[in-house]
């Protein structure tokens, strides 16, 4: 597929085909690709949780999902996902590796960062799995973890403190589901968002 179409193509899936796992050499793929994301300082400081079993993938929903709030029929199609990666930041791994001598900060302070690029970084990690998934006849869908969920995950899949999961992301075979209310909105025009020279 042309890497426009990929782009194109992108969206949010929420309801996947139980019976049609992701098979391993894309699964392969998928995480080989999140490796190649650009990093500060090559500092690569991000983890990926990878949950293919359903033991695993419904211990993954029993402890990350709020209860109640009206999320039954996105729950119900996300949970079909054969495969959910949480992709995880960690911060120490950029202040390390800025107070190595060809970088030179060595207070290891977080302050000097514009923002903190471990987010940003693992971001990017994500977006590349989203446009494999795409590539390779998937849908896929990141959401985020919500934070009074996020020990009891850590808890029951040994994530270490320094780890801090930035969302996660469900990948499977598209089933048939609805259109997110909110694309009513519309996609912003390029001439609203882009400012050339100054901002208007």
């Amino acid at each position: 597929m042309e890497f426009a179409e990929v782009v194109r193509r992108r969206r949010m899936v929420r309801n996947y085909d139980p019976d049609r796992p992701v098979p391993p050499e894309v699964v392969d793929r998928l995480l080989d690709h999140a490796t190649r994301a650009p990093s500060a300082g090559f500092a690569q400081g991000w983890g990926f949780l990878v949950l293919e079993t359903p033991a695993d993938r419904d211990r993954f929903w029993s402890v990350a999902t709020p209860e109640g709030g009206g999320r039954e029929r996105w729950l119900a199609g996300m949970r079909r996902a054969p495969l959910i990666v949480v992709p995880h930041a960690h911060r120490a791994a950029y202040l390390e590796r800025y107070a190595e001598p060809d970088k030179g900060w060595t207070d290891r302070a977080t302050a000097r960062w514009p923002v903190p690029y471990w987010y940003v970084d693992t971001g990017f990690a994500a977006l590349l799995m989203l446009l494999t998934a795409v590539d390779e006849g998937l849908g896929a869908c990141f959401f985020g973890i919500p934070p009074q969920r996020t020990e009891a995950y850590r808890a029951a899949f040994g994530v270490p403190a320094e780890y801090d999961p930035v969302g996660a992301i469900t990948v499977g075979y598209r089933a048939p589901d609805h259109r997110s209310p909110s694309l009513r909105r519309g996609r912003r025009p390029v001439d609203e968002v882009f400012h050339r020279g100054r901002w208007r």
